[in-house]
């Protein structure tokens, strides 16, 4: 267990992409990550694919705590975590204290928002790169870019790599 006595939160939100939220979930348990998933206002939601999760609380209940890594799965759910402020406060705060920012497909949607990308480098679903791009990001095509403690990931077919490069940060990195 790598990561033992590390946490961190990932952010569901209506119509999530499934595995881009259930891989990290599990390999990060594997790891002995304490892992809480927040939500934006419901106690559960479903996937794209109609799987349910139930969350462990809301995003305002999680401000002013440290985690280790915050993730962002995609699928549609971005465009509605973008909106809550709490989601926007909890990504800021833990980019700014070193903590690992991730987020794959939609889901650097959300980081644009929350103002942490100007200068620098991100991946995403091609078809918000012009988004990162307008919010300051320098876009490539790319299984997994990792910028310092910001890691961003293209689609569910780079998740091995997504989740590698995380692991691999948050055994470096110190909140």
């Amino acid at each position: 267990m790598l990561l033992k006595g590390k946490k961190a939160l990932i952010v569901a939100g209506p119509d999530f992409e499934d595995r881009e939220l259930f891989y990290p979930y599990y390999r990060l348990l594997e790891e002995g990550v304490e892992v809480k998933i927040a939500g934006i206002g419901d106690r559960q939601y479903k996937g794209k694919y109609g799987v349910p999760i139930e969350v462990d609380g809301q995003c305002e209940e999680f401000t002013g705590e440290v985690f280790d890594a915050v993730i962002i799965p995609g699928g549609w759910a971005p465009d509605k975590i973008r909106a809550n402020e709490a989601a926007l406060e909890i990504v800021a705060d833990t980019f700014k204290k070193g903590g690992v920012v991730s987020a794959i497909c939609h889901g650097p949607w959300v980081l644009a928002s929350a103002e942490i990308l100007n200068g620098r480098k991100v991946t995403s679903y091609k078809n918000i790169r012009h988004d990162l791009i307008h919010a300051g990001a320098a876009w490539s095509d790319a299984e997994v870019v990792v910028d310092g403690n910001l890691i961003t990931s293209r689609t569910p077919a780079d998740l091995p790599a997504f989740m590698t490069a995380i692991v691999k940060q948050m055994q470096l990195t110190r909140v």
